[in-house]
C-alpha cells in the first residue's frame, strides 16, 4: 500500500515546484489511486471526493451554458437532481430511453450501465455513434465485467463510494478519460475549482481495489442466487437483475406497505442507503425517487454473506409483508 501522506504542502526542490507542492494540484496516494483506476479501466483516471463532484466537475469543465446533456432517463436519480440545479447557469438537460438511439440536439450524451435501481443496459453502439461525447456511469458494473472506452466511451464516471471502495467507509468519485488533453482540462478545472479528494478517502480507495475482482465475483455468484430465489418467491411481482454484479432490486407483492415491511424486517441485511459494499443494504426507493420508480421497488446490494443467511432473512421479511397484508 502506498503510504498515508496526509501533508498539505511539500517543499521546493532547489527553490521550485516538485512533483508535490499543494494538497489541491495533486498528493501522492491520490496520485497511486489515480494511476490504478486507470489501468484497470484503459484511460487517465481523475478522483473526486464523490461521485455527485465528479458528474459537476465533469459537465462544467466541458460545456458551456446553452449546450444539452441527453441523459439515461433511469440513470441515478441523483444525476438529473444536479443536472436540474445546473440549468440556472444555462446547463439543460433532456431525459431518454438509453435502451435506443440518444437525441440529435445533444452536445453531451450521459448513460449509466446498468441503470440504478431498475438495471437497464444503454444501446453503447447507438450512444457512440453519436457525435457528442459520451460518458458512462459504470459505477454498478465496475472494470471487471464493463470498460467502457472499450465500447466508444470518451469518459467513464464511478461512485468509487460503491464497489471500488466496497466497504461502506470512503467516500469518492472517480472520472476516467480517454483523451489525455481532455483529461488535462478537467485536472485543470478540479484544480481550481477545489474538488479534489483527500488522502485518507484515496488510501481507503486503494485497499478497496485490491480485491475488486474477487469481491465482484462472489457478489454475482450471490446475487445470482438471491435474484432466482425472488424471481420465485410468491411474495415478489417482479425482479430486476442484470446477471452480474451484486445490485438488483424486486417490486414486493401488496404494495408500498407490504414493501416497508419488507424493509423494516430485515435483520441481517441492513436498511439503508447506497449500495456496492461487503455488507448487504436494502431500502424502497420511492421515498427518493417518487413516481420514477415503482412504489413497492426494493432496492437490495448484496453483500459478501453467506447465502443462506441472506435468504433466510429475507424470507422472514416478505413473510413478516405477506401476514400483514
Amino acid at each position: 500500500m502506498e503510504p498515508l501522506d496526509r501533508s498539505a504542502i511539500w517543499p521546493y526542490e532547489n527553490g521550485e515546484p516538485g512533483a508535490y507542492y499543494y494538497q489541491r494540484y495533486g498528493h501522492p496516494v491520490g496520485a497511486e489511486a489515480e494511476r490504478v483506476v486507470g489501468e484497470l479501466e484503459g484511460g487517465t483516471a481523475l478522483l473526486f471526493p464523490s461521485g455527485a463532484g465528479a458528474t459537476a466537475a465533469l459537465v462544467l469543465a466541458l460545456l458551456e451554458p446553452g449546450r444539452t446533456i441527453a441523459l439515461a432517463r433511469d440513470a441515478y436519480y441523483g444525476t438529473s437532481v444536479l443536472f436540474r440545479d445546473l440549468e440556472r447557469w444555462g446547463l439543460r438537460f433532456v431525459e431518454y430511453d438509453q435502451t435506443g438511439a440518444p437525441p440529435d440536439a445533444a452536445d453531451l450524451v450521459w448513460i449509466e450501465s446498468p441503470s440504478n435501481p431498475l438495471l437497464t443496459i444503454p444501446d453503447f453502439e447507438a450512444a457512440a455513434r453519436h457525435p457528442a461525447p459520451l460518458v458512462v456511469d459504470s459505477t454498478a458494473s465496475t472494470p471487471v465485467y464493463l470498460r467502457p472506452l472499450e465500447r466508444g466511451a470518451d469518459f467513464v464516471l464511478h461512485s468509487a463510494t460503491k464497489y471500488l471502495g466496497g466497504h461502506h467507509d470512503l467516500m469518492a468519485g472517480v472520472v476516467v478519460c480517454r483523451d489525455p488533453d481532455a483529461a488535462a482540462r478537467l485536472r485543470e478545472f478540479r484544480t481550481r475549482t477545489g474538488i479534489v479528494a483527500a488522502p485518507d478517502a484515496a488510501w481507503l480507495l486503494l485497499r478497496g481495489l485490491k480485491t475488486l475482482d474477487v469481491r465482484m465475483r462472489r457478489h454475482t455468484e450471490s446475487a445470482t442466487e438471491i435474484a432466482r430465489r425472488l424471481d420465485a418467491h410468491a411474495g415478489v411481482e417482479r425482479v430486476r437483475y442484470p446477471g452480474f454484479a451484486g445490485l438488483l432490486s424486486f417490486d414486493v407483492a401488496g404494495g408500498a406497505h407490504a414493501a416497508r415491511t419488507v424493509e423494516t424486517s430485515t435483520r441481517r441485511i441492513a436498511n439503508a442507503t447506497s449500495l456496492g459494499g461487503v455488507d448487504s443494504v436494502l431500502e424502497t426507493r420511492h421515498r427518493w425517487e417518487g413516481d420514477r420508480v415503482p412504489e413497492n421497488l426494493i432496492r437490495l446490494s448484496v453483500g459478501l454473506e453467506p447465502v443462506e443467511e441472506l435468504w433466510s432473512d429475507l424470507e422472514t421479511a416478505l413473510a413478516a409483508a405477506a401476514s400483514r397484508t
